[in-house]
């Protein structure tokens, strides 16, 4: 049996690669947008959704701009801030977790905060901070990614961190006088590489999610007008003209998400068995 799951584990990672790729080349492409884009992003060619031809191989949007210049140009922003978004929740979260089984009062506390956050709906949270905050920009969509993202990836490390404060090494650092940021960052987090690595990708999800959502209500934001979550909405209404000109957006953003997600999965099974 010991045997047999030795074996698995370095088959589920290999496929995890396997299964992250397209999302790598998606994101490199996102990175390396602007320096392969045919055209400038605001540049029209042609008249407005226009059919794929030779000067642009994904057809025309509703300004007559180059499809597939608008997608290379509209990636790296989205990218880059769930990237953001994904380090600053789990990172947060880490900490607040292995706090939380360090020291139960405080921990009760942290539980009560995120018990009244869970309870607010994500999408209203969106809309009441972007709106009532005209000016926030991505600013204002981290802060919103914090305020709903750490409540329920905070329960996760205090689960997995409450195993790891009850071991031996942790109560001799205690009964040592250590203090508790040295508890925390040198003993209890640095154990919970498994859950840190689960929750990044996770995260980074949720944070793609969050930012397309915000950019296709209309929300303020700074990411640009040729994010791809805009993309869709704007030429929604030429879907049967050119439908390029939103699935190539969507293909892009479900291949982030789907292709990082199963990896995450695949990873976080791995380190089960």
């Amino acid at each position: 049996m010991n045997v047999s799951i030795d074996l698995a584990r370095p088959v589920r990672r290999r496929l995890g690669r396997l299964i992250v790729a397209p999302a790598l080349l998606v994101t490199l492409l996102a990175a390396l947008g602007p320096t392969l884009a045919p055209h400038p992003a605001e540049q029209a060619i042609g008249i407005p959704f226009g059919d794929p031809g030779d000067g642009a191989p994904l057809g025309t949007d509703r300004l007559g701009r180059d499809v597939l210049s608008q997608l290379l140009y509209g990636g790296w922003g989205l990218l880059l801030v769930a990237a953001v978004i994904a380090v600053l929740v789990t990172g947060l979260s880490g900490v607040l977790g292995a706090v939380a089984a360090l020291r139960p009062r405080i921990g009760a506390w942290i539980e009560l905060g995120t018990d009244f956050l869970l309870l607010v709906p994500a999408v209203l949270g969106i809309l009441l901070v972007l709106t009532s905050w005209p000016d926030a920009g991505v600013p204002g969509l981290i802060v919103v990614a914090l305020l709903f993202g750490v409540p329920y990836c905070a329960r996760i490390f205090t689960a997995a961190a409450a195993g790891v404060a009850a071991t031996g090494y942790v109560e001799s650092a205690q009964a040592a006088g250590e203090s508790l940021a040295h508890l925390v960052f040198r003993e209890v987090i640095p154990n919970l590489r498994a859950v840190w690595t689960t929750q990044l990708g996770l995260r980074f999800v949720a944070g793609v999610y969050l930012v397309s959502t915000a950019s296709f209500l209309q929300l303020p934001t700074t990411l640009g007008v040729s994010n791809w979550a805009v993309m869709v909405r704007e030429n929604a209404s030429g879907m049967l003209l050119n439908p390029w000109a939103v699935l190539a957006p969507s293909l892009a953003i479900a291949i982030v998400a789907v292709s990082v997600n199963l990896a995450v999965s695949a990873f976080g099974q791995g380190e089960r068995e």
